[in-house]
């Protein structure tokens, strides 16, 4: 169109994925566009925080074998920043060993990591207690510690991807809302609070306003955002420290019943330590309604598992906070992916990556964004994960 500037791909929204999928793209010699709402480095539209959870194991095989895919790719990605991104300091699943979870089950995963042959070591709850400093679980708890899996550094990576999309010639704009697209057979049209633009594809990796895009086309995918909360404690000392931990319980009336911790950074000088329930309730509507408070109750909660459970840590809060967690309506799906054929008009030139716990797989899902923008098609299996796939067909 007269008076557009004219990409061949633009992706919207510039957090992990969309600053990893503008690297692989311009790396391959694509004029490529990243647009953010907010500025880059904003924790305001999903999960924030310095850390997340590196992990090999899913009870779910399809994903367990993305993860298996995504390390030599965070590896490369480590070499070109030169800065260490994953510090395996391990990743212990515990608890009622049956119980089915947002995070998976702990039984079928360890048969799936015994189907790939990937190691891990399995644990009585006398174990986990003697090993780790945790104490009065149930006896009937048991789990695994998989010694691959640790702690990733969000800021790091952040600064990685983005630096590497500046050195590939990506333009990055940072401030200016995408208002509106329209899709036809030979591109996107592209409406922004500043700009008109043109492109043969777009990549939508905005998250939690992916809907706000969508709905105008006629459509919207299922998706429920949570404001949880995020707890900093002291450690009462320096003789224990954690792997990443997660606890799966049994649910209560009130909520999922389930907890997470880290161990101290490698990266950082701090004694504090990070923990989190997670609570899917109370959704909200829209990302702008976050208020950065958390719920009391939910912070009391985890104080008082803390306080029984790991005499390591002070449970009284040094610091309190939260963030969004975008997640599927149907927790089977875990992430929509792929094209958006089927779902609006043109879709063919709409590539679609929203919610889940995502972090982990940012190298490979910017080259997946990247595949399908190019060819429509990914050596990936992520055919379960396209957003026209009902979950109770692909079980």
């Amino acid at each position: 169109m007269t008076g557009s500037e004219v990409f061949d791909i633009i992706v919207v929204g510039g957090g992990p994925v969309g600053l990893s999928t503008g690297w692989q793209a311009a790396a391959q010699g694509q004029r490529t566009l990243v647009l953010d709402r907010h500025g880059f480095f904003n924790e305001r539209c999903g999960t924030s925080g310095a850390e997340r959870h590196w992990r090999l194991q899913y009870t779910q095989e399809d994903l367990f074998r993305l993860t298996l895919e995504t390390l030599p790719r965070w590896r490369r990605l480590e070499s070109l920043a030169e800065r260490t991104l994953i510090h395996e300091i391990g990743s212990l699943w515990f608890g009622d060993v049956d119980v089915e979870t947002n995070e998976g089950q702990i039984a079928e995963t360890m048969r799936v990591m015994d189907r790939l042959d990937v190691r891990y070591e399995a644990l009585t709850a006398r174990d986990i207690e003697r090993r780790f400093g945790f104490a009065n679980l149930p006896a009937h708890y048991a789990g695994f510690l998989q010694p691959d899996g640790g702690t990733l550094d969000v800021r790091g990576t952040l600064a990685a991807v983005y630096g590497l999309a500046q050195q590939e010639g990506c333009v990055l704009r940072g401030g200016e809302r995408v208002l509106g697209l329209e899709p036809d057979a030979d591109g996107v049209t592209v409406r922004t609070d500043r700009n008109e633009y043109r492109c043969a594809k777009v990549v939508l990796a905005n998250g939690a306003e992916v809907n706000s895009l969508l709905a105008p086309l006629g459509c919207r995918i299922d998706i429920k955002l949570y404001e949880m909360a995020l707890v900093t404690l002291r450690c009462r000392g320096h003789d224990v420290d954690f792997p990443f931990w997660f606890v799966f319980q049994q649910p209560t009336e009130e909520d999922t019943n389930l907890f997470y911790g880290f161990g101290r950074n490698p990266w950082s000088p701090s004694e504090l330590v990070r923990l989190g329930p997670v609570f899917e309730v109370d959704p909200i509507d829209d990302a702008d309604q976050t208020r950065g408070v958390p719920d009391p109750r939910h912070v009391a909660r985890l104080s008082n598992w803390v306080g029984e459970h790991l005499p390591a840590l002070d449970p009284a809060p040094a610091g309190a906070s939260t963030c969004l967690a975008v997640l599927p309506g149907d927790p089977r799906r875990q992430f929509y992916l792929g094209l958006a054929t089927g779902l609006v008009p043109d879709g063919h030139n709409i590539v679609l990556y929203s919610s889940g716990w995502g972090f982990k797989f940012v190298p490979l899902l910017g080259e997946v964004c990247v595949d399908l923008a190019l060819t429509g098609q990914t050596q990936h299996d992520i055919s379960r994960l396209a957003p026209t796939v009902p979950q109770e067909a692909a079980q």
